[in-house]
């Protein structure tokens, strides 16, 4: 059971992730939850895998429906961050997408991924994914994208969201994330047939898979953006010298005098939260393992 190097340790200020990462805008979650068809389902079991520090996780165990809870985490620092939290019926369980040891098949009516499906898209994962679903069961991705976080055909807000966007992809690593826009490519790889890999021509899930997106503006004050771009790992994971570079030119951009501010002198940060989903097919010839 293993993630990422770059996760493991881009991650380790696990404490820091918790405190500036936002959750996710209510309008967003409520149509998400519809999406997963599990809105007024009292009690029924629900997966939330990559859980992290639980900024998903406690918008789920906070709703009246009183779902069942399971909380997958791979990172041993974001894990007990979670643990900490004690979440009323979150059962928090180490595992990676790849491989969920001890969850049975066709445990769930639901399933969740918060911000972390461009770390798992390739079929092993979809495996095993589909493996724990109940058939015709929902998995929903969602993520908040902020403009400097966005792909390269979205129009977004010039000065520092801009300049910072231009340092995010210049900071570019092996590991595909949202703006790449690479994690869309398993679902249509679930078609095709493959001698040479663990998957033949039956779907797992449905296609196409749906998309929507939400606007957002936050208030944040300046001093937090900073610890919040620091929780980005490809930041994270920066040699001293670099870093003290990319915080120069932070502030430089973020002090401009054509940064939106409000009356408490805290900035305005653009994005989207966009949130995907797909049903499971039954019967599946797929199973975990091959």
């Amino acid at each position: 059971m293993s993630i990422a190097p770059v996760a493991e340790t881009g991650f380790a200020s696990s404490s820091e992730y918790d405190a500036y990462r936002p959750s996710y805008p209510p309008e967003a979650v409520e149509r998400l939850i519809q999406l997963l068809e599990i809105e007024g389902q009292d009690g029924v079991k629900v997966l939330d895998l990559a859980a992290g520090t639980g900024k998903f996780t406690q918008l789920l165990a906070s709703r009246p429906e009183s779902y069942e809870i399971v909380a997958v985490e791979p990172h041993d620092g974001m894990r007990k961050e979670l643990e900490s939290k004690k979440f009323k019926n979150v059962a928090v369980r180490k595992g990676t997408a790849e491989n969920m040891e001890g969850v049975a098949e066709q445990e769930f009516a639901a399933a969740v991924v918060a911000h972390a499906f461009h770390w798992m898209s390739n079929m092993q994962a979809l495996k095993e994914i589909h493996r724990v679903l109940k058939p015709t069961a929902v998995l929903g991705l969602i993520w908040n994208i902020e403009d400097y976080l966005a792909p390269k055909d979205w129009q977004i807000h010039e000065g520092w969201h801009s300049t910072m966007w231009n340092v995010m992809d210049e900071l570019k690593d092996d590991q595909p994330r949202y703006r790449d826009q690479q994690w869309k490519k398993v679902f249509d790889e679930q078609g095709s047939s493959n001698p040479l890999s663990l998957h033949a021509s039956d779907p797992l899930f449905g296609l196409p898979v749906g998309e929507e997106s939400f606007d957002f503006v936050r208030w944040v004050a300046k001093e937090s953006v900073w610890k919040m771009f620091k929780t980005y790992s490809q930041i994270a994971n920066l040699d001293t010298d670099r870093l003290g570079k990319v915080e120069k030119t932070f502030w430089e951009a973020i002090d401009s005098p054509q940064t939106e501010l409000d009356d408490q002198g805290r900035v305005a940060i653009h994005g989207k939260t966009v949130i995907a989903w797909t049903s499971s097919i039954p019967d599946g010839p797929l199973k975990s393992g091959g």
